[in-house]
């Protein structure tokens, strides 16, 4: 015998895995919130500063 379903919970469903799907599509077309890009961009910033302050020798005005 079949498993009697609800069809109404089975349409819910379905659209909510649709909504689902269509919200992941949509985060990974629009990337991370700003917030989150300013601190990764800060973070890269001050790396390459503590990086550029320990050279031995300056970019540029070399004598």
């Amino acid at each position: 015998m079949a498993e009697i379903i609800n069809l109404k919970r089975a349409r819910k469903a379905k659209a909510r895995a649709e909504k689902d799907k269509a919200a992941e599509a949509n985060r990974v077309a629009h990337g991370a919130p700003k917030a989150a890009k300013d601190l990764a961009k800060a973070r890269t910033e001050q790396a390459e500063q503590r990086l550029s302050g320990h050279r031995l020798e300056k970019d540029g005005d070399d004598n």
